[in-house]
């Protein structure tokens, strides 16, 4: 199984876990991973005792990605994929 290790300002790391084990349940050994969003740590914790390391980080690259908008352009209807 894949270790996370979140590294955040203050409380935020606490409460990304929080977040993410609410959507994906429980999770052993959640330590901590910089830069990162929510779509990203529920991907990794859906990943992580299946995938490979390298595996793992690509998947949640892509689900960080996916889910980072500009608002205004978001609320224009011109958000870019």
């Amino acid at each position: 199984m894949i270790g996370l290790l979140l590294v955040t300002h203050g409380r935020l790391a606490q409460e990304f876990i929080s977040a993410m084990e609410h959507v994906v349940g429980a999770q052993a050994k959640v330590e901590v991973i910089a830069g990162a969003n929510l779509p990203m740590l529920i991907k990794l914790a859906s990943v992580r005792q299946t995938a490979t390391l390298a595996g793992a980080v690509a998947q949640a690259q892509e689900a960080g990605r996916k889910y980072i908008n500009v608002a205004s352009q978001l609320l224009a209807g011109e958000a870019v994929r």
